[in-house]
């Protein structure tokens, strides 16, 4: 059975360590000691130990830091993003496609637009068409000749105030069920 382990974190190493210092401290007050072929003293052992706790509190408010910095970024740029996508069109209108002075602000005359040749067209028309039979949009006069239709509804006048009916469908009266407009024969 095989077990895996994983790096450990940041706050967990920097736990480790301050409970390494802790116990030297209270255990080997003045010891010495030889680790890979290395002589250590307890205060040498310790201020190995204290650079690296001093490490890791540095990089955690780095860290910090850069979140600031980072958060502080993005809210200026929020803010002044806008201003300069306004101010780039201004400049761009001022002076057209003077490289010359667009160059000043760091900026270059807009590409003239390529105009399709005549297969680019055929296929994008080609393309639309087939996306609206797929969708089965209509156009504006298309969709106004479609018209629904209702048969047999009943309009019933509420007289009191009481539970509201619903109104049901009835089917459509045929030709020779219609009922006729004038006078009554006999």
């Amino acid at each position: 059975m095989s077990s895996t382990t994983s790096k450990p974190t940041k706050a967990a190493t920097l736990a480790q360590v301050q409970a390494l210092i802790a116990g030297t401290k209270k255990y080997f007050p003045n010891g010495s000691f030889t680790l890979g072929n290395v002589a250590y003293t307890t205060a040498t052992l310790i201020q190995a130990f204290q650079d690296l706790v001093n490490a890791l509190v540095a990089l955690n408010a780095a860290k910090a830091s850069v979140k600031d910095a980072l958060k502080t970024v993005s809210d200026t740029t929020a803010k002044v993003g806008p201003v300069i996508r306004d101010y780039k069109r201004f400049v761009l209108a001022a002076f057209g496609d003077a490289t010359q002075q667009l160059g000043d602000f760091g900026m270059q005359p807009p590409k003239a637009r390529k105009p399709l040749d005549s297969e680019q067209r055929a296929a994008v028309t080609a393309k639309v068409r087939a996306t609206r039979a797929a969708r089965g949009t209509t156009s504006k006069k298309q969709k106004l000749a479609v018209k629904g239709d209702v048969t047999g509804v009943d309009i019933t006048p509420i007289t009191a105030a009481g539970p509201k009916p619903t109104p049901t469908a009835q089917p459509a009266p045929t030709a020779s069920s219609a009922p006729t407009t004038g006078t009554a024969t006999k």
